[in-house]
């Protein structure tokens, strides 16, 4: 194997025609250089340099390698300058996917914000996919970071145990009713059986599991009239007064609700919403900056709540 210190060592003899004085234009000694050249003719199998006297000349075998050996060693000084400047987030790449609520509100936007104003060299590319899509394309390679979020207590809850979870926030789920509902002018908390004889608005299918669990655990089945994976569609069907939802606090906050009331409810339902990363990606320093920006966006959003 060649070694690009050994290559160095080559053009210093070549181009000084001697090893003392390329011991001299690289600061080591003459009995170094010789070792060194010798250690290169032997990984190549092939002489690279014929003494004559006092005087060096290459080879055939010495001059083709000098001549890749100027591309091999800038290639290599470029490579390490590059590297530098990631590992001091001076440039970096992160693949970001994120959940649609979370990248609507100000979680994900408030962090990236932050981390372009810290790192302007690091470049943040942003998809958008549900868990548990996101997660697998965490775990296949496709992206860096994943947002993710689970229910407490949900059943089949997501094992996450070979990831690095970083947690963000709790998210509390909460009724969506149309402006003149009976309910819409609560003081506290709604117990979800009061909403069992309502049409309902279901959201993604996540949530929408989620919800049907919840109410059978209320003693009642959710008579879905309406599905949609669109968050702005939800509210605006809500607002219609063509029924009720139940929805995440993050995702009503993405949204300008008109039209409805937000209801609390009773039991609580929540979801624990974390970023993801892979072990040895969790020490990139463009992605580790990444995750502490989300969790101070998470931790802010909490305390504005």
């Amino acid at each position: 194997m060649i070694e690009a210190r050994h290559l160095r060592v080559l053009r210093a003899v070549a181009s000084t025609g001697s090893f003392s004085a390329a011991g001299r234009e690289l600061g080591c000694t003459q009995p170094a250089v010789s070792q060194q050249m010798k250690a290169l003719e032997s990984s190549v199998g092939t002489p690279l340099l014929v003494r004559t006297g006092r005087e060096m000349r290459l080879t055939q075998a010495g001059e083709a390698l000098v001549r890749h050996a100027a591309g091999i060693i800038a290639g290599l000084t470029a490579a390490e300058e590059e590297v530098a400047a990631i590992a001091g987030l001076r440039a970096g790449r992160v693949r970001l996917v994120s959940f649609p609520s979370g990248s609507s509100t100000t979680l994900v936007p408030t962090a990236l914000a932050a981390l372009r104003a810290a790192h302007p060299g690091t470049r943040v590319f942003l998809e958008e996919a549900e868990p548990p899509n996101s997660v697998e394309l965490l775990r296949e390679g496709d992206c860096d970071v994943a947002l993710a979020f689970r229910y407490e207590g949900a059943a089949g809850v997501e094992e996450w145990d070979d990831l690095v979870v970083r947690p963000l926030l709790t998210d509390r789920l909460v009724a969506l009713v149309p402006d003149g509902h009976r309910l819409a002018r609560t003081e506290g908390s709604v117990a979800i059986g009061e909403l069992a004889r309502e049409s309902w608005i279901a959201g993604c299918p996540r949530c929408r599991g989620q919800l049907v669990e919840v109410c059978e655990g209320a003693g009642f089945s959710p008579r879905i009239d309406f599905a949609t994976d669109d968050y702005p569609a939800v509210v605006g069907l809500v607002g219609a007064g063509l029924g009720v939802a139940v929805l995440p606090q993050l995702a009503v906050e993405s949204v300008r609700p008109r039209g409805v009331r937000t209801v609390a409810l009773e039991p609580a339902v929540r979801r624990e919403i974390v970023a993801l990363t892979l072990p040895d990606l969790a020490q990139v320093p463009a992605v580790a900056a990444t995750l502490d920006e989300l969790a101070r966006a998470g931790a802010r959003q909490s305390a504005a709540r």
